[in-house]
């Protein structure tokens, strides 16, 4: 009798010819983990680090018991990720599995174990930054995997609400001048700024993924009729106004408009006009000088036309960081220079409010080695995660390249990726690839 190997490495861990059992009820997830992901989901754009704060879980800040330091939607990730492994029947045979499906987010995964106790053996800083910015969106993503489509659309009911939410909440900080979950750093509100936070915790952040999702409003979200895209398009730009993220706004102005202009092209050459579509389009643009008259009456640009003209320093920031390099040699940069002389540098240079590139932050507090090995984990990892979406992804991935660079982003703690995993794959509908069955041998 000729031996057949296994269809996929997991078949090889069950040992002595047994083959792995196939997940109950088919390829798709069980009902406790579908639900779980999508609480997971809920928790990540629902539960900022100021709510967190109410609640004596220090997440934001830099005292306090190492494990606030951890979101809990991340927490819950991994708790859903112990689930289904057991369940599975071959906890070890369900990790190769899904790492088979999703190679590059299992490679990003274990990288940053690694890299998170190479960390930890040197004492540097950044060790929960590994698992919240990098280990859960992959295990995010590898789980996602099994999910079929009602997964999918209750994570995309999830976002939309919570992102409609988070928009008017940042309205009404705007208008009241009262921030409901102010951003804390160990207890401290910046009084001096006054911008929204609303659900998402720090200004920047809220504005980086309202940005994102207002482009992935464009050329996704294809369940959702044009007039509630459009309604919830104009919701989140004036939105983006009450964050102040001048990056944010150019980014979705520029983006936005290219593809809207592109679009626009392509259906007039195509000849596929719908006159009522058409006839709202020109009621619409009738009135958009009305409302921006009315809004500037009642000084809602005031704040925008002020962070423009005065930045507190920020594009200052991003010239004297390079300075920082002047004073290590190539050998200190490639394994990280000294924290202390780092820590230093960057406040006699003006740079207290951190290093606002995502790269030179890396190469500086942990070496160009280490960035090297991050930066080749992350390029995979966004190919992966883009070929599992429709083809109009394009458009909310550059923009998510962009805002990248303009803050410390994935050089720091963030679950910034972990939001821009679950708005490309839910609201861009993936094709649903579940575990194959291992192959059974033939009958002698």
């Amino acid at each position: 009798m000729v031996a057949i190997r296994p269809a996929n490495p997991a078949a090889g861990w069950a040992g002595q010819g047994q083959a792995v059992a196939a997940p109950r009820g088919g390829n798709s997830l069980d009902w406790v983990t579908g639900y779980g992901l999508v609480a997971v989901v809920a928790l990540l754009f629902g539960i900022s680090g100021g709510m967190l704060w109410l609640v004596g879980y220090n997440y934001d800040g830099l005292t306090g018991n190492p494990a606030t330091k951890i979101h809990p939607s991340t927490y819950l990730l991994v708790l859903m990720f112990a689930w289904r492994a057991c369940t599975f029947g071959n906890p070890v045979g369900y990790t190769l599995a899904i790492a088979d499906r999703r190679p590059a987010s299992a490679l990003l995964a274990v990288m940053s174990i690694m890299l998170l106790i190479v960390v930890i053996v040197r004492q540097r800083p950044g060790m929960a930054g590994m698992i919240d910015t990098f280990v859960a969106p992959a295990l995010l993503v590898m789980m996602l995997a099994e999910a079929d489509e009602k997964i999918f659309a209750r994570m995309q009911t999830v976002v939309h609400t919570i992102m409609t939410v988070n928009a008017l909440l940042a309205l009404f900080e705007f208008a009241t001048k009262t921030l409901v979950f102010p951003y804390r750093l160990d207890g401290e509100v910046f009084m001096n700024d006054l911008r929204s936070t609303a659900l998402q915790g720090h200004p920047l952040s809220n504005a980086t993924i309202t940005s994102i999702y207002v482009l992935a409003l464009l050329s996704g979200s294809r369940s959702l009729s044009t007039p509630l895209r459009f309604g919830l398009i104009g919701l989140q730009c004036a939105a983006l106004v009450a964050f102040g993220g001048r990056s944010a706004m150019v980014t979705t102005i520029v983006l936005g408009g290219c593809y809207l202009l592109i679009q626009g092209l392509s259906t007039l050459r195509a000849g596929r006009i719908n006159l009522l579509g058409a006839a709202l389009g020109l009621i619409l643009a009738a009135l958009v000088p009305v409302v921006i008259v009315l809004a500037a009456s009642y000084g809602f640009f005031d704040a925008l036309l002020e962070r423009f003209v005065s930045d507190s320093g920020s594009a200052n920031a991003r010239v004297e960081m390079f300075e920082l390099f002047k004073h290590f040699e190539l050998r200190d940069l490639i394994v990280g220079p000294d924290i202390d002389l780092i820590e230093s540098l960057r406040r006699i240079n003006g740079l207290e409010q951190g290093i606002e590139n995502p790269i030179i932050r890396l190469v500086l507090y942990q070496g160009a080695f280490f960035t090297l090995l991050l930066f080749l984990g992350f390029v995979l990892f966004m190919h992966e995660v883009a070929r599992r979406c429709h083809p109009g992804i394009w458009l909310p991935m550059l923009g998510w390249l962009i805002l990248l660079n303009t803050s410390e982003s994935l050089a720091s703690k963030t679950t910034l990726m972990t939001k821009f995993v679950v708005i490309a794959l839910a609201l861009y509908r993936p094709v649903k690839v579940g575990l194959r069955r291992p192959a059974q041998a033939p009958r002698a």
